[in-house]
């Protein structure tokens, strides 16, 4: 199952990826960001700035941030990501992890 969503996530990344920019220019798939010598950002970087402007609803934002891993590094890093949220709200809500995920996506508790 894991393996389906993973292919489904990886060529909708692979698409947004190969969109042209505002200024006409093809980006290179894959290719991290390096402006002024410096670094290039790493996965969790990548999944903090994509699931921020998702949440924003910054369709921008979201491309650039695909672009600076693989897709399957940036799947990693926001399920890790979403792993960590659930554990910190968890424990603010002394409540389990099972319950705080089931919450936030609005289904009945089990």
């Amino acid at each position: 199952m894991f393996d389906s969503v993973r292919g489904i996530w990886g060529r909708f990344l692979d698409a947004a990826r190969g969109r042209a920019r505002a200024d006409g220019k093809e980006r290179s798939a894959g290719a991290p960001r390096k402006s002024g010598g410096k670094r290039a950002p790493n996965l969790f970087e990548a999944a903090a700035a994509y699931v921020s402007a998702c949440a924003e609803d910054d369709q921008e934002r979201i491309e650039e941030a695909a672009g600076w891993v693989s897709p399957e590094a940036l799947s990693f890093g926001v399920n890790e990501l979403a792993c960590r949220a659930v554990i910190a709200l968890a424990r603010e809500r002394d409540e389990s992890p099972r319950t705080v995920a089931r919450a936030l996506l609005g289904l009945p508790s089990a």
